[in-house]
C-alpha cells in the first residue's frame, strides 16, 4: 500500500500591512490545495501596525499569522538583522520546502537571504521592478532579493525583460500578473456590500462631492523641510479649487509638527485608514497625489488619475499604459498637473494584461508543478 505524499509547507512571509494583502489573494488560492500545498503566515513585525487587528485579517480572507517574529523597529542593519536570527530560528525549527516573499521591504531581504543560505528554495512576487534608484532602500532590496530566488512571478512585462538582462533563467521567470488587483477586486466585492454610512469618512464625501486623496510618507518627500513645506504649499493651492481628503502618515504627521509647516486651505486630515475605509475614499477621488507604490497600481486598475510625487517610478507600465504622471515634488509642476485634470485634460489609460484578479492562481498552479 502506497503512503499519500504529505503536503508541501509554503511560508509566506509579510513585514507590514501592505504586504499581507499582497499575500492573502496567494494564501485564499491555496486554501483550495491544501492537499497537495499547505502554508503558514509568517508576521516579521518589521512595522507595529494597529489596525492590524483580527478584523483587519477576516476582511482579507485570511487567517492571522501563524508565527510572528517580533523584530521592531530600528535603523536598516538593526531591523535586517533582527528579522534574519528570527527567522533562521524559525526555519530551523519548523523548515519549510518553499519561501514566498513580496515586494520589497527589508522583511523580504532579510528572509529570503536567510532561507537561500540554509538551501531553502525562494520565490519573489512582484520581481523584477526596477526604478534604477539607488538612494531607495526597496531598489536594494528588490535587487539583492531577485539575485538569489529561485522563482519569479512578475507583474508586468519590463519585469521580465529587467530579469532577463540581469541573467536569470527565462524558464523561472512567469508573467502572472498582480496580486494587488487580485486583492482590489476581491476588497471591492466585499465593499459593495456595506453601505456607505458604515465608513469614518462618509460625512467627509458627503460635504465634498469631488476630491482629491494624498499619501505622503517617504523620506525624500517628508524629511526634508524645505522640500515638505514645498509639497504642503502645492496642496493647501490646489485644496482650494478640489478639497483634498489626507489620511496622514506617523511619519508625515510629525514632521509637518518639527518643521512647524501647516497645510491650509481645504485639506482635511485623518487618522491612518483600514485598507477597506482607505479604499471607500480613493475609489471615487477624481485624482489621487501619492509617494507609494501600490496606490499607483491600483488607481491604474480603477481608471483614477494619479500624480506620483518622485523622480522616478519602478512600476512604469502606470505610466505607460495607465493613469499614472509622475511629476516628482516640484510645487510648481504638482499644481500645473493637477489642474489640467481639473480642466479636463486627463491622460487615458486601460488596464494592464493579466491585472484580471487571477493572479494569485496563476501562482498556485505554478507552484504545483515546480513542487510536485
Amino acid at each position: 500500500m502506497l503512503l499519500s505524499q504529505r503536503p508541501k509547507t509554503l511560508f509566506l512571509v509579510a513585514g507590514a500591512r501592505p504586504n499581507f494583502i499582497k499575500i492573502a489573494p496567494v494564501a485564499r488560492a491555496l486554501d483550495k490545495h491544501r492537499d497537495t500545498l499547505g502554508y503558514k503566515i509568517i508576521h516579521t513585525q518589521q512595522h507595529y501596525d494597529y489596525e492590524m487587528s483580527d478584523v483587519f485579517f477576516e476582511e482579507l480572507g485570511i487567517r492571522p499569522p501563524d508565527y510572528s517574529l517580533g523584530a521592531g523597529s530600528g535603523s536598516h542593519a538593526e531591523q535586517t538583522a533582527k528579522i534574519m536570527i528570527g527567522f533562521e530560528s524559525l526555519c530551523q525549527k519548523d523548515r519549510p520546502d518553499l519561501v514566498i516573499v513580496v515586494g520589497d521591504v527589508n522583511s523580504t531581504l532579510a528572509c529570503s537571504v536567510t532561507a537561500r543560505k540554509l538551501h531553502i528554495p525562494v520565490a519573489h512576487i512582484e520581481a523584477g521592478l526596477r526604478s534604477r534608484d539607488m538612494s531607495m532602500p526597496e531598489e536594494i532590496n528588490r535587487i539583492v532579493t531577485d539575485a538569489i530566488s529561485d522563482y519569479f512571478f512578475v507583474t508586468e512585462r519590463s519585469g521580465v525583460d529587467n530579469l532577463i538582462v540581469e541573467g536569470k533563467p527565462r524558464e523561472q521567470i512567469f508573467f502572472v500578473g498582480h496580486v494587488m488587483i487580485d486583492n482590489l477586486m476581491y476588497q471591492l466585492g466585499k465593499l459593495n456590500k456595506h453601505t456607505s454610512t458604515a465608513f469614518s469618512t462618509a460625512s467627509l464625501k458627503k460635504e465634498f462631492p469631488h476630491y482629491g486623496v494624498v499619501t505622503l510618507h517617504r523620506p525624500s518627500n517628508v524629511d526634508d523641510q524645505a522640500t515638505l513645506d514645498g509639497i504642503a504649499h502645492a496642496l493647501s493651492k490646489l485644496s482650494k479649487d478640489l478639497p483634498l481628503v489626507f489620511p496622514i502618515h506617523p511619519r508625515t504627521k510629525k514632521n509637518l509638527e518639527v518643521f512647524s509647516i501647516s497645510l491650509n486651505g481645504r485639506v482635511a486630515m485623518t487618522a491612518p485608514l483600514s485598507y477597506m475605509e482607505f479604499l471607500n475614499l480613493w475609489k471615487d477621488a477624481t485624482m489621487v497625489l501619492t509617494d507609494s507604490g501600490g496606490i499607483q497600481e491600483e488607481t491604474t486598475a480603477l481608471g483614477i488619475p494619479c500624480l506620483t510625487l518622485r523622480d522616478n517610478t519602478e512600476r512604469p507600465i502606470t505610466v505607460t499604459e495607465g493613469t499614472n504622471m509622475v511629476v516628482g515634488n516640484s510645487p510648481a509642476k504638482i499644481i500645473a498637473e493637477a489642474k489640467n485634470i481639473l480642466d479636463g485634460k486627463v491622460k487615458e489609460g486601460r488596464r494592464p494584461a493579466l491585472w484580471d484578479g487571477k493572479a494569485s492562481e496563476r501562482i498556485v498552479e505554478v507552484l504545483k508543478q515546480k513542487l510536485a
